[in-house]
Order: C-alpha cells, then structure tokens, then sequence
C-alpha cells in the first residue's frame, strides 16, 4: 500500500480512518496522542477518537494492534492483527459504541486476548542467519534464547530466565563483554565487565564474592592498552570486594577480532531468607529506579565519534551490590520482590519482562521517571526513548507498597541512589503489558524493541 492508497495515516489519524489492509511499516511505532494532534488529547469532543499503535512483535513490517480512543462519543473502528506473514495486514473492524468515559469495551478485550494468544505461541527464529538484533536484548533476543538456548538446555534453574541461578545457597551468574569503543568517559571494556557480573549477582539477592575473567584479544592488540583495560578490572574488584580468582586468554588471528572481548563469570553467597525475581509482583507493589537513566548507552554512543553531537556525560558504571545490601536490609523478608539491573534494552525491557513473567500490568509515570537533561536532549536529537537506553549502574526494584517509603529512603542514603525515584506501580490488568501515563495525559503502551538502537554497549 502506497501513501496516495491511504492518505489519512498522517497527524490526527482516526480509527474511523484508518483503513483495511495497513500494515506495520505505515503506523510509525510508538505513535502518541501528542503526536497524532488535537484529536487524541483528553477530553477532546470529536466524534472520531484517536488510534494508538503498538508495534508488531517480529518488526516494522508485522504485526499492528490499533486500540481506538476512548475519549469520544463513538468509539470508533478497532484494528486487528493479521499474524501471518513478516508482512502482515491489518483489518479494521467496528466498534461497539458506548457513551463518553465508557470502560474497554468487548473489542479492546479482544484485542488483548489476541496478544496474549501470540504471546504463547512457541518462538521461532525466522532469518537464517544471526544479526545484531539477536544481541540487543530486545524482541529478537527473547526469541533467540527461547528458541535455541532454552530449547537445548531447558531445566528448572534455566527457564526462569533471571540474571543469574541460585542453587544451594549460592548465586551464579555469567556475562560477555563486545562493547564498542573499548574506552569512553567514565569507564572501559574492563571494569564494565566486573560490574555487570557483580551487578547480576546482586539482583538474585546475593554478596558477590568471586570471578572469573577470560579474554579473547585479537592480534596485534596494544600490551598497554591490555594493561590499562586489566588495571581497571583489578581496581573494579577492589571496589566491589570480590576477587578475580581464575581465567583463560585466547588470541585470534588479526581481523578475526575487535581488539579484546571478556567474559567474566562470578559466584556469590545468598546470605538472606529471600527469593527475588521477576515473577514475584503483585498489583499495588511500587516500581523504583535507582538513579536517572540512560547515561551509559548514550555516553557509548557519542564516544564512537559518529555523531556531531557534543555532551557533558560519563557513563553510570558502578557495581551495586552495596546499594542492594541497603536496600534488602530496610525492607521486611519479602517486600523487596523482584531486582533487575537496567542493561541492554533499558527500562523498558526490564519492566516488560516483569509484566509478563508476573502476568501483571506495569503502569509508568512519565514525569516520575529521571532523565538527566544530557540523555534527554541527545535522546530527543536521535528519535530514541531513553527508556530504551541501557545503564550499567542502575537498577530497577518491584518492592511492596507499605515499604515504599522505607525502600527509597535506603537507596536515597547511598551515593549511587540518591535520585532513586517511585516511577510506577503494579496493577492486575491488562495482564502481561506496560503502560506509560504520557507528561500529555495519554495512555500509551511500552513495547519491546525488536533489536536496540544503540548495539555493543556493553
């Protein structure tokens, strides 16, 4: 379908004029209510409420699901996937009408039952070959690990899928290192690999005691540079009081290489009565972000000299296993139900993982969530969410209501939380799905990314 085909899918479009057949690729992903004009703006009386968009789950050119608005006296067309293909059609159906301020309606129920429906379908990789997606922690990333990995290796300690497995009283948890460039302000390949594997550790709830380190350096790689990059990792650890105890070095021919990957692996000590993880939220529990977000991916991004874009950042690196220890301690055994490090694929990924391991809805405040002015300013340049962008100092923490305020008065006294905000709450519906409350007063819903924006940042 070519524009003059359907020439209403521009600002303002309506679910009255949004036509059979449209496909992915013409609904720009994460349309807001801003974004489609007056006519999606709360309290509007037109008779033709706006569309919202959510993202197909396989990529530009897959599926699209249109939730009508809700503002206006006719509730307009709703717009169902059609699931087959990479290119897939969407049909407009009509709506049930109801009056103004009427709850979800038996087609918006539908819809949702239809995403559910998918949801369960056994993943499938369908290229043939592996691309940077793969890696993003995105869409194509779940896919691949499910339909490959899991599908190898399933067994109960691995099908949970958490930042790392706790078996007899011990965390264990393993990580790999690619970021691009190997140097940036704040940090480098090296200590970014000591704090991701320390950080993981800390999310199952653990004390991080012991690492591994392997290195694949290609050849001709500078012995200085290896020294500075290894200095970095030694100080990292001495930060995180955990030793690097044992590790392997391989060398690649030149060229079969990007100067140096690690990979680190590390054992902790699980020293309290508690299971965290991301199934463990239950509505009225608080979402808290420990710091404002973004600031690693975006100082990552700008450091490779691509851009023509100048900014004031450093990345947030840091190993958190001393603002967890904070936190679990303030908080009664099983306030704190779920700890994720924001990585690869941001916030976003992170909260979406939890809804759907939860069967919950996360409900986001877009006001409440920390954005320093840099990330926001570069973000906006780029067209990037920075609730897509990762951090390597940050993290997430679903922590029951009545310990709320416990909660982040503990992270607010530790140097790395003390921006630590409430950005959202856990509700019982729509079950499996986040949602984001827009500065505009819209509704929108946070997807996963099908691959990431800003591949090999960490």
């Amino acid at each position: 379908m070519n524009d003059e085909e359907n020439p209403s899918l521009g600002e303002g479009t309506t679910a009255r004029e949004l036509r059979e057949g449209t496909t992915a690729r013409e609904i720009r992903e994460g349309t807001t209510p801003r974004e489609m004009g007056p006519a999606g703006r709360a309290g509007s009386e037109t008779r033709d409420p706006v569309v919202t968009a959510v993202p197909g789950r396989e990529g530009p050119d897959s599926v699209v699901t249109a939730f009508p608005g809700r503002e206006g006296r006719d509730s307009g067309e709703a717009v169902f996937p059609d699931t087959e293909g990479t290119d897939s059609r969407v049909t407009a159906l009509p709506m049930e009408r109801g009056p103004r301020g009427s709850t979800a309606t038996s087609r918006e129920q539908e819809v949702l039952e239809r995403i559910e429906r998918v949801r369960r379908r056994k993943a499938r990789v369908r290229e043939d070959r592996i691309t940077l997606a793969h890696g993003a922690g995105g869409k194509a990333t779940h896919t691949l690990i499910e339909a490959v990995f899991l599908e190898a290796f399933r067994n109960p300690l691995l099908e949970p899928l958490e930042d790392g497995a706790v078996v007899d009283g011990l965390a264990f948890t393993t990580d790999s290192y690619v970021v691009t460039p190997l140097f940036f302000p704040g940090g480098d390949i090296g200590d970014l690999a000591v704090n991701g594997t320390v950080n993981d550790l800390a999310m199952c709830g653990a004390r991080p005691r012991y690492l591994s380190a392997a290195f694949i350096v290609e050849e001709g790689f500078p012995v200085a540079d290896l020294r500075r990059i290894t200095a970095s990792m030694a100080a990292a650890a001495r930060a995180a009081d955990v030793w690097i105890v044992t590790g392997d070095t391989k060398v690649v021919e030149n060229g079969k290489a990007d100067g140096c990957y690690i990979t680190t692996s590390g054992i902790g000590t699980v020293e309290r009565p508690i299971r965290l993880s991301a199934a463990a939220a239950r509505p009225g529990d608080v979402v808290i972000v420990s710091g404002p977000i973004g600031e690693h991916g975006v100082t990552v991004m700008l450091a490779r000299g691509e851009l023509d874009i100048q900014a004031d950042l450093t990345s947030d690196t840091a190993p958190l296993n001393t603002l967890t220890g904070r936190l679990l301690d303030a908080c009664g055994d099983g306030q704190v139900r779920c700890l994720r490090d924001a990585t690869r694929g941001g916030v976003a990924t992170v909260v979406n993982e939890i809804a759907v391991a939860s069967k919950v809805a996360v409900v986001l405040e877009e006001d409440a969530i920390p954005v320093c002015p840099a990330v926001r300013g570069a973000c906006e340049l780029l067209g990037i969410d920075p609730l897509y962008v990762a951090c390597e100092g940050r993290m997430v923490a679903v922590v029951a209501q009545r310990s709320a305020e416990a909660a982040l008065a503990a992270l607010r006294s530790h140097p790395l939380g003390s921006q630590a905000a409430v950005i959202g709450r856990i509700g019982d519906d729509p079950p499996g799905l986040v949602l984001l409350k827009t500065s505009f007063g819209g509704t929108r819903i946070v997807d996963l990314l099908v691959g990431d924006p800003l591949p090999r940042i960490c």
